[in-house]
């Protein structure tokens, strides 16, 4: 499902949550999406959105982001828990292609922070496809729907996913609940591969997101 020009796409102004999901005087269409029967999700999520200020903006040195630097950048879009809820925001944000510059978009189960310290990611970690320019449209579409659809089959595992917008390529990871179950991992690469439709070849990268805090290689991409 696509964007159409007469409604306001969610942009880079994610701020104020009125600018993107209401017209200008007039009733906000999730007032009467809830008046419709609606198709329930098996779990509540939330679309969330991150944008690394430029250097210019913030006068700051060219330092990797810290946690609280990264939490201060985080703006929930919207939550839902139906499938119509669901395509009502997505229909509305911008994708992932038109993104310009270090910016994230991220979809967690309700009640989940995306950020390594909530309680539910703490002992978890996470798979890494990296993308070259011009796929991840699609790989982000696929992997959404697959999480909502429960193609995964590892119960309550699942926390999230992001899809990072880099300069020179872009990122797809899915969060999982425990990075010590093999099974579980194992069980959420192969259904990863299928559902992107990846080549043999294609390498993934599972990192805990301990390790991913001790080494200070990235923040929660």
């Amino acid at each position: 499902m696509s964007s159409t020009t007469e409604e306001t796409k969610i942009n880079q102004s994610y701020d104020d949550k009125k600018d993107y999901i209401e017209k200008e005087n007039s009733p906000s269409p999730l007032f009467f999406l809830n008046q419709i029967s609606q198709s329930p999700l098996e779990y509540g999520y939330s679309f969330w959105f991150s944008k690394r200020p430029s250097k210019n903006a913030t006068n700051q040195s060219t330092a990797p982001t810290n946690p609280a630097n990264y939490d201060a950048n985080l703006r929930l879009v919207g939550t839902f828990n139906s499938v119509e809820k669901f395509w009502y925001y997505y229909a509305h944000m911008t994708r992932p292609h038109d993104l310009v510059g270090h910016a994230d978009i991220l979809m967690f189960k309700d009640g989940i922070r995306p950020l390594w310290e909530d309680d539910a990611n703490k002992n978890g970690g996470k798979w890494i496809v990296r993308l070259k320019k011009g796929l991840a449209n699609r790989c982000w579409e696929n992997l959404i729907l697959a999480i909502l659809g429960e193609q995964f089959m590892v119960g309550e595992e699942i926390c999230g996913a992001v899809v990072s917008c880099r300069y020179q390529e872009d990122l797809i990871s899915i969060w999982n609940k425990t990075c010590s179950n093999q099974a579980v991992t194992s069980r959420i690469k192969d259904t990863l591969k299928r559902i992107l439709n990846l080549p043999p070849s294609t390498i993934l990268e599972y990192k805990s997101h301990n390790d991913s805090l001790k080494d200070n290689s990235s923040f929660h991409f």
